[in-house]
C-alpha cells in the first residue's frame, strides 16, 4: 500500500475532525490536536469494522469517512469510558470523597 502525502493529510483532517466531534458529543470539549487526531483515526477503523456488521452504509466521500470516523470515536470514547469507570457520570473505584472503596 502506497500513501501519498495528500492521501495522509486527508486521513489527519478527517482524524481531527472525527475525533474533535466525538469529543464534543461525549466529553464536552476535545482532547487537544494529538488527541483528537489519535481518537478520530482510532475511531475510523472501529466505524468501517462494526458500522457494516450494523448493515449501516454511508456511502463514499470525505463527509461519509467523517461520519464513519465519528460514530466509531464515540463508540470508543463510551468503552473507554465504561472501562475506565469516570467521567461525568460518576463511578468507578473511588466514591465521591475521591477514596477508594
Amino acid at each position: 500500500m502506497h500513501l501519498t502525502n495528500e492521501s495522509i493529510i486527508v486521513i489527519l483532517v478527517v482524524g481531527l475532525i472525527a475525533g474533535w466531534l466525538a469529543g464534543k458529543i461525549v466529553r464536552g470539549s476535545g482532547f487537544g490536536l494529538i488527541g483528537d487526531i489519535a481518537i478520530g483515526i482510532i475511531g475510523a477503523f472501529i466505524g468501517d469494522w462494526l458500522l457494516p456488521r450494523l448493515g449501516v452504509h454511508l456511502g463514499s466521500g470525505t463527509i461519509s469517512l467523517i461520519v464513519n470516523a465519528t460514530v466509531g470515536a464515540i463508540v470508543l470514547l463510551l468503552i473507554i469510558r465504561l472501562v475506565a469507570g469516570g467521567g461525568r457520570f460518576g463511578g468507578g473505584w473511588r466514591g465521591r470523597s475521591g477514596r477508594w472503596r
